[in-house]
Order: structure tokens, then sequence, then C-alpha cells
């Protein structure tokens, strides 16, 4: 019990009820107003409100990162938003999708449980159909729509490239939060004998939507409980944007270690020339063409097709041609 009662007090109670200082109705009206929060043991609640909008923010950042992985893979316009996040046990998880469905199981260390990447039969056979050059719809302008019994084993091998590809953008997407190094253990079709989770345990299902070429379907991630109990206190907002901008100068920094060994096209152009297409057709070796430049003119040269030098032509020392910058171009200023 809270609290017992002398008999003193039960007495003064008493007597503030004879006098009618006390009524009855008062009693009721304090005993009301007692809150009791509802709680379902077939859907526990195991994160705060807080650290699920932090995923939910993970999630977004997952859903723009695979965009551009998706995009860049298909060659095709490519769409990723976040739906929704919410927490129910596997087993509501897994009476949700496809008896037949597309299921990658990844794993992420250091941290505990097996992560489920969801892709629908309709997405897959769309991706597989892109995958190999084809337009995402049938012949008759309709999209593709496929209730599977089985995926062929060519299938997998062209599925399993995307979902190795979605694992690499998952720890991606982790990287403000913890280091994970994230690997796809392998690929299922069958929910039903997946048995990575007791049926009742609590998981964080996010949901993304998918556009491709107009064509909405979904991903499912599923994420046990585990793997957050021992990030939980880096799941606050607080940590979750000091984490993400050191994760972003770490991102930069390698960005630019990487942009030093990009290779860049550089071009030339000594002049140009109109002629009618019965000069150009009665040309022979040996003829010559006046270019619109004058020799005591600056050569102009590009990089990746954009005009960026004034130059001047001439040798090395090797005797190759070579140029000698003179001074940035017009066209460079504008593009910086």
């Amino acid at each position: 019990m809270d609290q017992v009662l002398s008999q003193q007090e039960i007495d003064q109670l008493l007597n503030a009820m004879n006098n009618g200082d006390i009524t009855e109705e008062s009693i009721a009206e304090d005993t009301n107003d007692v809150k009791i929060k509802t709680y379902d043991f077939r859907r526990p609640t195991k994160l705060s409100k807080e650290y699920i909008n932090t995923v939910h923010l993970i999630f977004e950042d997952f859903a723009k990162i695979a965009t551009n992985v998706l995009s860049t893979q298909l060659r095709t316009s490519v769409r990723l938003q976040l739906a929704s996040v919410e927490q129910i046990s596997y087993d509501e998880f897994i009476h949700s999708i496809p008896r037949v469905t597309l299921i990658g199981i990844l794993q992420s260390a250091p941290l505990n449980g097996m992560q489920l990447i969801e892709i629908n039969p309709q997405l897959s056979m769309l991706l597989v159909d892109l995958l190999c050059g084809g337009q995402g719809i049938s012949s008759t302008g309709k999209t593709l729509f496929v209730d599977k019994e089985r995926f062929s084993e060519i299938e997998l091998l062209l599925l399993k490239d995307t979902m190795e590809r979605l694992a690499e953008t998952f720890k991606q997407a982790w990287a403000g939060i913890v280091d994970l190094d994230t690997k796809l253990e392998g690929l299922d079709t069958n929910p039903q004998l997946l048995q990575t989770m007791s049926p009742n345990e609590p998981v964080v299902l996010s949901t993304i939507e998918v556009d491709i070429l107009g064509i909405k379907t979904f991903i499912n991630i599923c994420i046990p409980y585990v793997f957050f109990e021992s990030i939980t206190d880096k799941l606050s907002f607080h940590n979750w944007f000091d984490n993400t901008n050191s994760a972003n100068e770490r991102a930069s920094e390698d960005l630019r270690a990487r942009m030093d060994d990009v290779k860049l096209g550089i071009e030339t152009e000594l002049g140009q020339a109109e002629i009618k297409l019965s000069e150009f057709l009665a040309m022979e070796v040996g003829d010559v063409i006046k270019l619109n430049r004058r020799i005591s003119e600056p050569l102009t040269t590009y990089v990746q097709g954009h005009e960026y030098f004034k130059v001047k032509p001439g040798t090395s020392s090797h005797g190759q041609y070579a140029i000698e910058l003179l001074e940035r171009s017009q066209g460079a200023l504008q593009n910086d």
C-alpha cells in the first residue's frame, strides 16, 4: 500500500465528512482523476517516442540514399520515400507480407539480431525486368503484376545484387549513430519458414514507398528490439545531430580523398571553320582549311566539355605537343 492512515487521521476524515467539509462525490472525483495507461502485451512498445523519431530520421536518409543507388543501377527514374515507422510483433510482420516474397537477411556487426529487408513480388519482378533491359511495363502498356509461386535461380541472382546495394545503404544510413559492418547473409522467399526471431518478439517496422516509372509499391525493413539495446542512449536527438555532423564531416573528407583520383578529360580547340557541303565533298589530301583564329590568338581549353582556360600551344622538351596556361576563361568563372 502506498499510504496507511493513522487512527487520528481516520477520525479527522470522519469528522470532516460529518461536518460537510468533504462529500462522497468529491472523493469519487479524486478517484476518477487516476489515469490508467493501457498496455497491449501482444504489441509491446519498447522504444520511446523520441527514439522512434530518430529512427524515422535514419530511414528518411535511407530512402534518399537508396533513391540514388537504385536510379543508378536501373538507369531510370526512381523515388523512395519513408511511409511509416511502427512497433509491432514479429508475428504481425510475417502475416502482413505475401506468403512468397523476397527477403534479404542482414547481419550488422557489432549489433545483435538479424535485420530483414522485404521486397514484394511485384517490385522484385519490376527490378528484374529493368535489369534485363525491359521497360517495366507489358506490351499492352499495363504495369507488371506478379503473384509468384517461386523465384528462379536467375531472378534471385539478379536481385541479390540489388539487395547487397540496399545492405550497403542500410550501413550508410546508420553511420550517424553507429559504425556498422552490414553484410547480406542470404536470401529467402518463404517468410513462414524464417526462424530469425520468435513470434512475439517486438520489432521496429519501417515501410518505404517506392515509385518506379509511376508504379508504386513498398519495401519493408524489419529490425528486432535486440538491435537497439546497446545503442538506445545514442538515439536521442542531441546525439543524433552531433553524430550526424561528425559523419557528414567524415563523408566530406572521404569524398575529397576520392576526388583526388578522378580523371578529367581535357581538350584544346585549335579553331573552327564553316565550309559548303560541295567543298567538303571535293576535299583531297593536301588541301588547307582556314580556321577562324589568328596565330597570335590564344587557344581555348575545355575540361569535361566546359570552357576553362586560355592557352598558348607549343611543344615539350620530349617532342610532344603541349599547352601553356595563360589565364582562366570567362566560362570557367561562370562554372565556379
